[in-house]
């Protein structure tokens, strides 16, 4: 069959690399079939698309995204564009999708929907490696992570699937975790360092540090290779000697989810982290010399204004502004045990009347404290306020000491000055 694959344009400059499509469309040229890919992601034009389904024949258009607002308006409009612009028969995929299939397939008017990975797959070093010469790497490795410098290359690498835990937020396609073997990994980072002079690897797993032993073989791993890398960490993993040998093999970076400094909260969400080893972990990161990306979210279950400010107090005390961080309101997506809540309460309808709601990420979807949403956004607006403050109050003196540098020592080494 002529099976077209289409990454959908998520808004970005630089879009983050369609992986999951990457390995489909490598099953797919297993099967025998002709497998082509239209970049939509890179060319951000509708128009563009319509011309090019008119001017090509094809048996199946699959496409697939995470959840969210925006991913869900993007796939929608995808799908209304295949049905006028062509008769190929339409399959959806991904986060968004699996939770209620039935939903999405009368709704986006598709011919099939797979949930989770369809064909679930215990043996991950079993898959072939992603069909990456389909896509556009070199426009994919200017993607900015923290840290990269203006000459580094970055792409992503999935070293394994799934989550040994379960957060009430968080929706999972399939339990428990599966991991790629170091040799598996370190084959392919290699083949992206020598096709594609990938210098900068993201980890791209839910959680890489799934236990205290899985980080330091892929640190071991990585060391050699002389490159940079980050992944998304867990505190209570973090001790000293383990970012020691992360950082020596060029860890720059570590994604924790923290979510919120309150025990109660924290409990609630089943989290199964405390404050104490949140603040241990974030120190030890600190002085290892790598990045936290300290990621907070509000408003949910037991979360009030005391516990908002002090997740401030917290972001102005720990945040070395690797990123431009802010707080989010929780969204309770589809398929999270924090959606089921939702229903139960009577928060929320059904699936359609989350989509219905969800008309933004910075926005609330479903108001789980006990303050009203006016007061709930005036507390949310002035602690971001105060967080932005800062962020760009550091920019502003990393400027001011560049000029001075410049114009009073004559720092030959200076290249301008440039947005952050």
């Amino acid at each position: 069959m002529r099976i077209l694959l289409l990454p959908y344009d998520n808004g970005m400059h630089i879009n983050y690399p369609p992986l999951n499509l990457m390995y489909v469309a490598s099953a797919l040229i297993q099967e025998g079939h002709n497998v082509q890919v239209y970049q939509h992601d890179i060319y951000h034009s509708e128009d563009s698309l319509r011309q090019h389904l008119r001017n090509n024949d094809y048996d199946i258009i699959g496409l697939g995204a995470c959840a969210g607002y925006y991913q869900y308006q993007q796939i929608q409009k995808l799908c209304q564009i295949i049905r006028v612009e062509s008769t190929a028969r339409i399959w959806l995929g991904g986060h968004l999708v699996s939770p209620d299939p039935f939903y999405f397939q009368e709704k986006m008017g598709v011919d099939r929907v797979y949930c989770g990975e369809y064909d679930f797959i215990e043996d991950l070093d079993s898959l072939s490696f992603p069909a990456r010469g389909l896509f556009n790497i070199d426009y994919y490795a200017l993607m900015r992570l923290p840290h990269a410098d203006n000459s580094d290359r970055c792409f992503p690498v999935l070293g394994g699937r799934g989550c040994p835990f379960a957060c009430t937020f968080c929706y999972r396609m399939h339990s428990g975790y599966r991991a790629h073997s170091i040799e598996r990994i370190l084959e392919e980072v290699s083949i992206l360092i020598e096709d594609y002079h990938i210098t900068y690897i993201d980890f791209a797993d839910e959680l890489l540090m799934t236990n205290p032993d899985r980080p330091v073989q892929i640190a071991e791993a990585m060391k050699p290779l002389g490159i940079k890398w980050d992944c998304n960490g867990r505190l209570n993993y973090a001790k000293p000697e383990i970012l020691k040998k992360m950082k020596e093999s060029g860890c720059v970076f570590i994604n924790y989810g923290i979510e919120s400094v309150d025990d109660e909260v924290l409990e609630l969400m089943n989290k199964k982290l405390r404050y104490d080893q949140i603040i241990k972990g974030v120190e030890a990161t600190l002085e290892a010399g790598i990045s936290p990306g300290l990621n907070i979210i509000w408003g949910n279950l037991g979360d009030t204004k005391d516990t908002l400010w002090r997740s401030v107090e917290f972001l102005l005390e720990y945040d070395d502004h690797a990123q431009l961080r802010t707080i989010r309101p929780v969204t309770p997506y589809p398929g999270s045990p924090l959606y089921d809540y939702a229903i139960e309460k009577g928060l929320l309808k059904d699936i359609g009347d989350f989509y219905e709601k969800h008309k933004n990420s910075d926005l609330l979807t479903v108001n789980f404290t006990g303050l009203s949403d006016e007061d709930f956004y005036y507390e949310l607006c002035q602690a971001n306020l105060a967080l932005l403050k800062r962020y760009f109050g550091i920019q502003h003196a990393s400027f001011i000491s560049q000029a001075w540098k410049l114009y009073y020592h004559g720092d030959t080494g200076f290249r301008g000055f440039r947005q952050t």
